[in-house]
């Protein structure tokens, strides 16, 4: 896989992009660039594209080629993360491009072109992006040669068991595919109610987060999965553009040799956050990064070019992410002959953040903190964290209690020091910034499906602003 080729193609997709998309001249014009003189001009030097400057700037119409909206045959919608929902164009063969990561992922590590695999689909259905596209996905792989039982429950943890245990016996593997919460909110229901993972070779495919590798071995010990690197994976999807990247068995096992480093992500990443880490095709999607913010390249209904997802991270070709391991005492896995595609990585979204004196508060850092606390095993992981204000503001933890488990069971005296460890070890911001009194955060438990807090069927946010 030619990098260069691929970067050269990028070029002159930008370069076709500015003659025959209006909103896209329009945008360069703007900015002082001529579209007719986009020739040589370094991809890295096109203006950035946001959702705010060019999506919601010009009209769906002059964001397509000759400004043609007949070219859109489907619309998604986006999740509303920063509050505000979105439409986004598609064609309905998008599907054939976008199964690629499917593919990596089903195929070449879970094996489902020898195995028939029931393939569960938990993320929610209708017109959201997630559910809907990845069952278009599943269903185009299963017409060119994977064998794949489909079931599309939705995000309904009655009805993703019911599928469970009236399709798994009739299977070799089972794959449930949906946002990580709601995924342990499943194992842990399903095993409530006797469910034996350990009889459905149980696989897990998550993707809308950032998770702890802790987090993945409690998820994957309960689903009775003895092998994280091969019956896991994590995909990189956006409602913009579709899923961008995967994981990889040997991505996996690197990400968990950097999280067992002490130092090793501030000195590969800039960050003591552990990213995502994944693999993404430079023939279908280009990445670039500038001081920590990543930018995408990709074709589509609405063509988009250095358009900012609101992630924050960076990308490596694999051999250049290699040598970086070694300088800091990791080896990293050896990438299969046909695997020597280049690394993303990402830290999330900086909009799902709290501020407080200054210092930004992500919730990896919260999560860290509950995960290694003694309650844990009584909750399901999710919380909401808030700034509470006062005379004074102080951080406000919310975790939900677990199924079957009541707040009486659950003792959190030592909650609220395993979060501020998280802090200080993650963390520097908060140490220096917030006062030393006010470091410690509150903590509240709240009934499993809490209304104001975790309401069911909806996609969980981990941040309240007040």
């Amino acid at each position: 896989m030619n990098e260069t080729l691929d970067f050269d193609r990028w070029e002159r997709f930008a370069l076709e992009a500015a003659r025959t998309v209006p909103a896209y001249q329009r945008f360069l014009a703007e900015r002082g660039i001529d579209a007719s003189a986009m020739t040589g001009l370094p991809l890295d030097e096109v203006p950035a594209m946001d959702k705010s400057s060019y999506v919601n700037a010009f009209p769906l119409e002059e964001r397509c080629r000759g400004a043609d909206s007949r070219t859109i045959q489907m619309v998604s919608m986006s999740s509303g993360s920063s509050g505000t929902p979105t439409t986004w164009p598609r064609r309905v063969d998008d599907e054939v491009r976008a199964a690629t990561p499917f593919r990596r992922v089903l195929e070449d590590t879970f094996g489902a072109d020898r195995k028939h695999t029931l393939a569960v689909v938990c993320f929610p259905l209708g017109s959201w992006v997630g559910g809907l596209y990845t069952l278009e996905c599943l269903q185009h792989l299963a017409r060119t040669g994977l064998l794949l039982t489909i079931a599309a429950p939705g995000n309904n943890v009655d009805a993703v068991l019911q599928a469970v245990q009236a399709l798994a016996p009739h299977v070799e593997q089972t794959v449930l595919l949906g946002y990580p919460p709601f995924l342990k909110d499943v194992v842990d229901a399903g095993r409530v109610r006797g469910v034996q993972w350990e009889r459905y070779a149980m696989h897990l495919v998550f993707a809308g987060e950032v998770f702890s590798e802790n987090w993945r071995d409690v998820v994957c010990e309960r689903a009775a999965i003895t092998s994280p690197e091969t019956a896991t994976a994590s995909l990189y999807g956006t409602a913009d553009a579709g899923v961008l990247a995967y994981e990889t068995p040997v991505s996996i096992r690197l990400r968990r040799s950097i999280a067992s480093t002490g130092g090793s992500s501030q000195a590969l990443f800039g960050s003591d956050r552990l990213p995502s880490l994944m693999r993404y095709d430079p023939a279908i999607r280009h990445f670039d990064a500038v001081n920590g913010e990543l930018f995408l390249t990709t074709d589509g209904v609405v063509p988009l070019v250095r358009y900012t997802l609101g992630d924050t991270g960076g990308r490596s070709s694999a051999s250049a992410l290699s040598e970086m391991c070694t300088e800091v005492g990791i080896l990293a896995p050896d990438s299969p002959p046909h695997e020597p595609a280049p690394y993303v990585w990402l830290f999330g979204r900086t909009l799902f953040a709290l501020s407080m004196y200054g210092a930004n508060i992500y919730p990896e850092s919260i999560a860290a903190g509950l995960e290694r606390d003694d309650s844990y095993p009584r909750l399901t992981g999710k919380f909401v964290m808030e700034i509470q204000n006062g005379e004074r503001p102080q951080l406000r933890v919310v975790a939900e209690i677990a199924p079957n488990h009541h707040a009486e069971q659950i003792r959190t005296e030592s909650t609220p020091h395993s979060i501020l460890n998280a802090l200080r070890e993650q963390n520097s911001e908060y140490m220096n910034y917030v006062p030393t009194e006010l470091q410690l955060p509150l903590v509240e438990t709240r009934s499993h499906g809490d209304p104001e807090y975790f309401p069911v069927g909806m996609k969980h946010r981990y941040t309240r602003f007040r």
